[in-house]
């Protein structure tokens, strides 16, 4: 295989609300901090140990502004996405370096209303509309037929 791939997924919890920045001609990128989690055992003193691990999201333009609406600090999401590497120059000289995940896909993980305990949302940048979930189809128990088993 000749070709690469630049691919991340990851589930976890939003570290803070959505940051928006907004462009001339309507365009606008959100940013959040997004925390995943390691638990292990340390096998030694039976401990419980959490490593937490903390990945810059970025997402660009109308998924920004449905994460914005609909996403705060602690909510849990999907995302999938690149890492991309950014430097700039500090306003003290020195250069800065930081690792981004841009998102191309997600969906929310966390209820919106504790009475919906089931509902989610999903964006893909194929699709600019939230997906609801589909309606749950009522399910019909057929009576058994005892006669056609062969046995």
């Amino acid at each position: 295989m000749s070709g690469t791939l630049n691919k991340v997924m990851l589930i976890g919890h939003l570290g803070d609300d959505v940051k928006m920045n907004y462009f001339e001609g309507g365009n606008c990128i959100g940013r959040f901090p997004l925390a995943t989690n390691d638990t292990y055992t340390n096998r030694q003193t039976g401990e419980k140990v959490t490593n937490t691990e903390w990945h810059n999201i970025v997402v660009r333009n109308k998924a920004a502004e449905v994460c914005e609406k609909y996403l705060k600090k602690g909510d849990k999401i999907y995302v999938e996405g690149r890492i991309k590497n950014r430097q700039w120059q500090g306003e003290d000289g020195n250069m800065r370096y930081t690792t981004e995940i841009h998102v191309t896909d997600f969906t929310f993980l966390t209820n919106k209303s504790e009475s919906q305990p089931n509902e989610r949302q999903a964006y893909s940048n194929q699709n600019p509309q939230p997906a609801s979930p589909k309606a749950q189809e009522p399910v019909i128990q057929q009576p058994e037929d005892d006669d056609d088993l062969p046995f």
